[in-house]
């Protein structure tokens, strides 16, 4: 005969509710996703550019979804077309008048150069325009004269070349971070002036921009670099240093500038803590400086005078707040 089970004396006044039994895996993903969940609402995700611009005009569809844009997000893509196609025109001249165009891009970490630079060559014919992004020298280079590296990629007749970071790097950061002596750096900017003036001389145009970000601005730029996994190949232990010796790098940037700020040769001072203002007049200060057939009305090229400011003001404006660092810009 089968035994009888006795059925167990439910307990009174207690409703049990039947708990399904949840495995250590399922505890550690739902943490996981809840973790993922509030990264996810922290991180900022943006719109690739100039697509406010090419869809602003869309007409609603089912398929399609209404993204909010900051109305300056739109101008400057606007903006920016209208200077781009410029870019073109001016190219077009440039090779049918086999001029000769070379800018340096110079500035501090996270200052912008590179932006600036992309946004310029996006829709230019590659094949009249190069970018020069030199690695740090190698044993063979090091031996040879400092610009040798720097002459083989000067522009030929039609070209525009535009180096990101030039021989200006034996001005700031060599001598800061000790890749340099101190009798390497003050030759260099004896014979700086007298390079460029004969580069201006033979027919070359040459435009010399130095980027200015301010501290706090470069740190948080740091540290976005380092969250963004597609920038993480901009940030390196030198990057970071850069704050530590902002003083150092002021103090190169007023001897740099005093030393090869020349008539043949001036710089010129862009203000970069907002980077779209300075990428657009970066663009219309070279826009202006050449003359092509079809550009658009002078007015319509003016810069900012609170962005973009001449070698000799940012000097003179060092020379009054040389004993305020905190008021210096970047």
């Amino acid at each position: 005969m089968a035994k009888e089970t006795k059925k167990k004396p439910k307990s009174k006044g207690v409703n049990r509710k039947k708990t399904k039994p949840v495995s250590v895996k399922e505890k550690d993903s739902s943490r996981v996703k809840k973790e993922i969940s509030k990264k996810s609402k922290k991180l900022k995700k943006k719109l690739s550019e100039h697509t406010a611009f090419k869809n602003k005009d869309k007409k609603k569809k089912k398929n399609r979804k209404a993204v909010w844009v900051k109305e300056f997000t739109l101008k400057y893509e606007q903006e920016l077309h209208k200077l781009q196609i410029e870019l073109l025109k001016m190219q077009k001249h440039v090779r049918a008048e086999g001029l000769r165009i070379l800018a340096l891009f110079e500035g501090r970490d996270a200052a912008g150069k590179g932006g600036t630079i992309k946004r310029i060559i996006e829709h230019m014919n590659p094949r009249g325009t190069r970018v020069v992004a030199l690695v740090a020298p190698d044993d063979t280079e090091q031996t040879q004269w400092y610009f040798q590296r720097y002459i083989q990629h000067l522009p030929s007749a039609g070209e525009i070349v535009l180096f990101d970071r030039s021989w200006y790097n034996r001005a700031m950061v060599e001598p800061v971070m000790d890749f340099c002596t101190d009798e390497q750096n003050k030759r260099f900017l004896k014979d700086v002036p007298m390079l460029e003036e004969m580069l201006v001389k033979d027919g070359i145009i040459l435009f010399k921009f130095f980027f200015s970000v301010s501290k706090d601005e470069q740190l948080q730029r740091f540290d976005s670099r380092e969250t963004d996994q597609l920038k993480h190949f901009k940030i390196s232990p030198v990057d970071r240093m850069a704050q530590e010796m902002w003083d150092d790098y002021t103090v190169r940037k007023f001897q740099m500038l005093n030393e090869t700020n020349r008539t043949i040769a001036r710089w010129t001072i862009i203000r970069s803590d907002n980077k779209k203002l300075a990428r657009l007049n970066c663009i219309k200060h070279m826009l202006s400086k050449i003359k092509y057939e079809g550009r658009i009305p002078k007015k319509e090229l003016r810069t900012d005078p609170d962005i973009l400011i001449s070698g000799i003001d940012e000097i003179r404006y060092m020379e009054e707040h040389l004993l305020d660092p905190y008021t210096l810009p970047g």
